[in-house]
């Protein structure tokens, strides 16, 4: 009997910018291979969506780069909600705009794990997703 291949860890983006989620997935493809499967959200029920559906299929889910804001709710209260159901997942807000009290909202209630500036650099970030799934 062949041995059932165990999923690939999954990265999710959410982004209500297609084009923003079309980078980030060409970024991590091009800086972390296929090691990851890299699923997009366009909003923060969407992504809940993915994430309860991939538990339920018992995937991985390692890393989530979401947008700080975002039309519905905000970055830092999506990563707490996360937080709750998903401790487990590294966390990863992207802003243009974030104002610290959000930032830091999310780092003491989702276990914030960084922020990243947009315009982001893809080394930059690559470097951030790598040493967040390091620890």
């Amino acid at each position: 009997m062949k041995k059932k291949k165990s999923p690939k860890p999954v990265i999710l983006c959410v982004d209500d910018e297609e084009n923003v989620l079309q980078s980030l997935r060409i970024a991590l493809r091009n800086g972390l291979g296929d090691t990851y499967l890299y699923e997009i959200a366009e909003s923060s029920d969407e992504a809940m969506e993915i994430l309860a559906d991939l538990d339920a299929e018992s995937v991985p889910v390692v890393a989530i780069i979401s947008d700080w804001l975002m039309p519905g709710m905000k970055g830092d209260e999506f990563l707490i909600d996360v937080h709750k159901k998903y401790p487990q997942i590294v966390k990863i807000m992207m802003t243009g705009q974030a104002d610290t009290e959000a930032i830091e909202r999310a780092k003491k209630s989702a276990n914030l794990y960084d922020c990243v500036s947009k315009p982001w650099s893809d080394r930059l970030l690559i470097e951030t997703i790598k040493s967040a799934l390091e620890q």
